[in-house]
């Protein structure tokens, strides 16, 4: 059995990612909080890599809230902790793995003006998240001759599981709890959604593919903050209270995020994410 190795392997995505794997026959590896070296320990990751010997790797360990507050964190755990994974792979792996998939962000696009964002547009990172991921490319740019590495750049996805302090699911939980007010920042941002377990499958089917580049990960549709919970209300029934905070409101705020999806079709072809509506109903049913 191969086996491949899940950074953040108990994190959101990981934990919808594990099951996808092992129905494909992979022996999943993983670093599990707590459970296996810090990415920032590189001689511990280093032994972690010697004995695990994977023959595949998806990165998804990282800060990914974007208004966390510990900026040192941000850059520790995006940079360096990206940087010492690519260091032990090359140094403690007997055979290169075939395929290291890194998972970025469509933050790092900020206010483009672009329309659709496809993987070639500029970068204009408007906060330090963005900016910790688009250093992390340029990090693992170094490795790109001795690792066969495919950077992925997910634009907003949801689910079961995912933090409160994510907006789709705060808007959920309110519905769930049948709250009667709700306070949230600018409600005309449009953000591209796609379900995690359609972004977990993309994961699954890379390790199969060829290898390289660079893939933005999206439904290619963007959908307003308002479109959102007036889809809530529906599929719920209920209604409630909106109002907006102004302490919500970012001052860089990005306005507007659609990706172009062409290139990731390409590389899997029948691929097709379910509509955000379908998401809303899954988490929404959540018992």
């Amino acid at each position: 059995m191969q086996r491949v190795l899940v950074t953040g392997a108990d994190g959101f995505t990981g934990r919808v990612l594990d099951p996808l794997l092992a129905a494909r026959g992979w022996q999943v590896v993983g670093l599990r909080g707590p459970q296996g070296p810090d990415l920032l320990d590189l001689p511990a990751l280093r032994a972690f890599v010697r004995e695990a010997q994977p023959q595949a790797v998806v990165h998804l360990a990282g800060i990914s809230f974007v208004a966390h507050d510990d900026v040192k964190a941000i850059y520790d755990a995006n940079v360096v902790g990206t940087r010492n994974l690519l260091q032990s792979l090359h140094e403690a792996c007997t055979t290169a793995p075939r395929q290291v998939i890194l998972a970025s962000s469509a933050n790092i696009y900020g206010n483009s003006t672009h329309e659709p964002i496809g993987e070639d547009a500029p970068p204009q990172p408007a906060n330090d998240y963005a900016v910790s991921k688009l250093a992390m490319e340029f990090a693992a740019s170094l490795w790109r001759d001795r690792l066969p590495i495919t950077v992925v750049r997910p634009f907003n996805y949801t689910g079961r599981g995912q933090a409160i302090s994510f907006l789709v699911p705060k808007i959920v939980e309110a519905f769930r709890r049948r709250a009667e007010t709700i306070e949230l920042g600018n409600l005309e941002v449009e953000r591209d959604f796609t379900d995690v377990r359609d972004v977990a499958d993309v994961y699954v089917r890379l390790l199969d593919a060829a290898p390289g580049g660079v893939l933005n990960i999206c439904s290619g549709r963007a959908v307003s903050l308002r479109e959102v919970l007036a889809m809530a209300q529906e599929i719920s029934g209920q209604r409630l209270e909106v109002r907006v905070n102004p302490a919500f409101v970012r001052a860089n705020e990005v306005r507007r995020l659609r990706g172009d999806n062409a290139r990731l079709l390409q590389r899997l072809p029948g691929w097709q994410p379910r509509p955000l509506r379908e998401t809303l109903a899954w988490m929404l049913a959540d018992s």
